[in-house]
């Protein structure tokens, strides 16, 4: 049971929560009402508003509906007006641009080909919508005027800008001196900055609206004949230099004219040094007559040759990469083919012409002419990577030109070679040229300097043998085999010319000049091998050569001092009377006494006055044959002197006792010297 204070303690917080509860619910009832209230007004105040909206609304919406009529009107009027605008732009295309084309374009290539766009849009515009207005055929008329006055500045700006490349800028442009600085800084400014934008914005102008190519042709005829003259200039430039100076010059670098150019000789380009062609002398080209002049004039010409083949090769680059500024990608290759038609077909002819001379010169034995082929040929293949690298896309018949003078000179010189060794051996020249001296022979001295000049030119050489080889081993050609087939040509001419010098030594019917003559060729040809590196050649393919020539020396020298033996024995000791000291002679032992001194004395006379005349040029030599004979003489006649001279055999001892041995020697000194 709940205690009865708690009880109403509890009632009485149940009443005033109660109490509370029914405040809270009156508030709540009032707030209600006060919300349907607002409701009420709220929906009052829209319907009003969307009553007027109504009202509104029917109002404006006809008003935009013609607003917006009225603005497509304007719009259409003001395209109308537009493209009436435009049109009649057209119609007066040609009276504004009439005064400017007539002009041309010289001086004001901009406006010019403003101008031609706005023609060009003409003709479209009358093609396309009016093609019977009088109109069109006047825009036409324009254009096609137009067109032509920019393919003639075209032409016009190439010929008065397109300058001859100088001589002097060349031979910078082709220089091999490392010491000049030139050849790095040298470039080749055909056209100006300006120029060349003028010409290029023509040239892309006909090709994309004038639908032109003839412009190409004027191109390729302007640039060709400038590098034609070009060259010419160059090789008209060492004639002169030759005609003045004896060698062409290249002055300083171009930036450097200013002060004073220090000038140098010109080096052939690729070779390592100025190699002059010496010339076989009449012997060789049976002409007996003097060369004077024609060295010089004959390298004045090889120089000329060498260097216009590199200065085709620098000023042809330098061409195609104007052409590719210049002329569109797809006729690059066939415009720049006939641009070098001309400058290339003279090279390859004046080259035939070398080859045409050198085939002549072979018919009449002068195989000096020759000679000419092998630098030229030599610089031809050196020079050959950058002629197919510079030929590139060219038609075949151009880049087959440079290998086809190239297998014509290689077939000329192996011809010449082959020709050259057959003349040496079957050389008829015996008796009408013979030295008397017995010297050497011009014969052996030519055939010599030929082989020496053949060393300036191993590889050219060797590949003009190996192109005439049928052979497999020819097939696999390289510098091995090339230096083979040269040592078995060398050694075939020095085989050839030794059967010479036997021939021609029949000549002479003194055995001993005979064996003088022999030995003098024979020595120039070893000591002419030893010189040079000749000897390495021969050694490739004959080892033993050298031994071999100084054995034949040696067999010379022995068969000469034969012809002491009938001055030696007549004093040797076979066949003298013994005679016993203080014992008088017989009548018949004092005459072979003196019959020895008389025969010795006359036969060391008939000698000296002989061999005094014969000649042996090499001075070693000279002195060791005249040192063995003296030795070989002195012994004997110092004996005999020694045995005799105090001998009774005469009353007049002076007559047979002629010379001392001193003297004897001092006469033997004095062999082999024609000025003694």
């Amino acid at each position: 049971m709940i205690p009865p204070q708690e009880a109403s303690v509890r009632r009485r917080e149940i009443e005033d929560k109660l109490k509370q509860e029914e405040e809270t619910l009156s508030f709540i009832r009032d707030s209600l009402e006060k919300s349907d209230q607002l409701t009420k007004n709220m929906v009052s105040i829209l319907s009003s508003f969307e009553s007027r909206l109504m009202k509104l609304e029917n109002s404006i919406i006809p008003v935009h509906k013609q607003t917006e009529n009225l603005q497509r009107l304007q719009e259409n009027v003001e395209k109308t007006l537009s493209c009436l605008d435009h049109v009649i732009s057209y119609y007066h295309v040609a009276s504004d641009t009439e005064k400017i084309i007539r002009e041309g374009p010289t001086g004001r290539l901009e406006e010019y080909l403003g101008c031609m766009a706005k023609i060009q849009k003409a003709v479209e515009y009358f093609q396309d919508n009016n093609p019977d207005s009088p109109e069109l055929n006047r825009v036409k008329f324009l254009f096609e005027r137009g067109k032509e006055s920019l393919e003639s500045e075209f032409r016009s700006l190439m010929t008065r800008h397109s300058k001859v490349v100088s001589p002097v800028l060349i031979l910078d442009l082709i220089s091999g001196d490392d010491e000049m600085e030139a050849p790095d800084d040298v470039t080749l400014e055909h056209l100006s900055e300006s120029v060349l934008l003028d010409v290029i914005r023509i040239s892309r102008w006909l090709v994309e609206y004038g639908r032109n190519q003839d412009f190409m042709n004027v191109y390729y005829q302007i640039r060709s004949s400038q590098l034609d003259r070009s060259i010419k200039g160059l090789k008209e430039h060492f004639r002169k230099s030759s005609s003045s100076s004896g060698v062409p010059y290249s002055p300083a670098i171009p930036n450097k004219r200013k002060d004073t150019p220090t000038k140098k000789p010109v080096k052939r380009p690729g070779h390592e040094h100025d190699f002059r062609v010496k010339h076989l002398s009449e012997a060789l080209n049976d002409k007996h007559g003097p060369l004077a002049g024609r060295d010089d004039m004959l390298d004045m010409e090889i120089d000329a040759y060498i260097h216009c083949v590199s200065a085709f090769v620098k000023l042809a680059q330098s061409e195609y990469q104007l052409l590719t500024d210049i002329i569109p990608e797809h006729h690059q290759k066939k415009t720049f083919d006939s641009l070098i038609q001309d400058a290339l077909d003279g090279l390859m002819m004046e080259g035939e012409n070398i080859v045409s001379v050198a085939r002549k010169a072979i018919i009449r034995h002068d195989y000096s002419a020759v000679l000419t082929v092998f630098p030229i040929l030599r610089h031809l293949k050196q020079t050959k990577p950058e002629f197919d690298q510079v030929l590139q896309g060219t038609a075949a018949s151009t880049k087959n030109k440079l290998p086809g003078l190239i297998t014509s000179m290689e077939t000329t010189g192996a011809k010449a070679l082959e020709d050259f060794a057959d003349n040496i051996k079957n050389d008829p020249d015996k008796e009408y040229n013979m030295p008397k001296d017995g010297t050497v022979h011009e014969l052996t001295s030519n055939a010599i300097l030929f082989l020496q000049q053949l060393l300036d030119f191993q590889e050219t050489a060797g590949a003009m043998l190996a192109s005439q080889e049928t052979s497999s081993s020819a097939t696999s050609y390289n510098s091995e085999f090339s230096k083979r087939l040269l040592s078995t040509y060398i050694c075939k001419v020095l085989g050839n010319l030794q059967l010479n010098l036997l021939s021609k030594s029949k000549v002479y019917e003194d055995p001993a000049l005979r064996a003088i003559f022999l030995h003098n060729n024979y020595n120039y040809i070893l000591k002419s091998l030893e010189k040079s590196e000749l000897i390495h050649l021969v050694a490739v393919t004959q080892k033993t050569a050298e031994r071999s020539y100084r054995e034949h020396i040696e067999q010379q020298i022995q068969t000469y001092q034969r012809s002491w033996l009938k001055v030696t024995d007549y004093i040797s000791e076979k066949n003298l009377p013994v005679f016993q000291p203080g014992v008088k002679l017989r009548d018949k032992e004092r005459q072979m006494i003196k019959e020895r001194f008389k025969g010795f004395n006359d036969g060391l006379e008939e000698l000296c006055k002989i061999q005094k005349a014969w000649a042996i040029p090499d001075t070693e030599q000279r002195d060791k044959i005249r040192q063995a004979q003296k030795t070989i003489v002195k012994e004997n006649y110092g004996a005999f002197l020694h045995r005799y001279a105090s001998v009774p055999f005469t009353k007049n001892p002076e007559k047979y006792i002629k010379y001392r041995v001193e003297q004897v020697a001092d006469m033997i000194e004095r062999l082999f010297d024609t000025s003694a």
